[in-house]
């Protein structure tokens, strides 16, 4: 059975959403504040949490931040619930490590409409896991299964999509993706994302990797040479 944590001061919300998402079968746990939803990350296990990002103890931006520190935090999906739309609120919250954002007020029908998406975004990246683990260019190292990026011997420390938008670029070196197939391929078809998102992860995947690997193919998209 799927397990979702809904994460959220709101009570009436969080009723509205346990409510509907029991009814299509789902195990639900249900935590008002930032530290209660990572004491029940960790009995409950969820497939994904639906987390607001304005709460009491600790905002959404650091349990997402304390999650994807953990072992197993890469393979949970996390989407923000946010009344916030602007660009810099969108970018931040993927930034940090979150596969999308839903938008309140929170309708039942659009809200089951993107958890029933993501969940099979996650099954169809859980069967078609490339062979090769492991991508080595020149000095750069990638490790998906140890989620590890190393140039030469320092470690790069990266959030979830800035190491799934390198790993991408890096699977096909030289090939140019658009900025169409970015979107498609790391967020996922059904994902609505400000037109910036991808210019400010590729800026700093530059910061941290380097201003010579990843080329700007204006008009189109970008590559990755060595």
């Amino acid at each position: 059975m799927i397990r979702i944590l809904v994460v959220d001061d709101e009570p009436d919300l969080v009723e509205m959403i346990q409510y509907n998402l029991e009814k299509e079968g789902y195990s639900i746990e249900v935590a008002a504040d930032g530290e209660e939803a990572l004491k029940k990350y960790d009995s409950f296990s969820p497939d994904l949490i639906l987390l607001d990002i304005m709460m009491p103890k600790l905002d959404g931006v650091e349990v997402c931040r304390e999650i994807r520190l953990k072992p197993e935090g890469s393979n949970t999906i996390i989407a923000f619930l946010t009344a916030r739309n602007e660009d810099f609120t969108q970018i931040a919250a993927l930034d940090i490590g979150g596969d999308d954002f839903i938008t309140k007020p929170i309708r039942p029908r659009v809200l089951m409409s993107r958890v029933k998406a993501l969940l099979r975004r996650k099954s169809h990246n859980s069967g078609t896991v490339n062979e090769n683990d492991s991508i080595q260019l020149g000095e750069l190292v990638i490790d998906r299964e140890k989620f590890t990026v190393f140039i030469g011997d320092r470690k790069v420390d990266l959030p979830k999509k800035e190491f799934e938008l390198l790993y991408l670029l890096a699977s096909r070196p030289g090939k140019v993706f658009t900025r169409e197939e970015i979107f498609d391929k790391i967020w996922g078809p059904d994902v609505i994302v400000g037109t910036r998102t991808i210019d400010v992860h590729i800026r700093k995947l530059r910061e941290k990797c380097g201003e010579d690997y990843i080329r700007t193919v204006k008009g189109i998209g970008y590559k990755l040479e060595f």
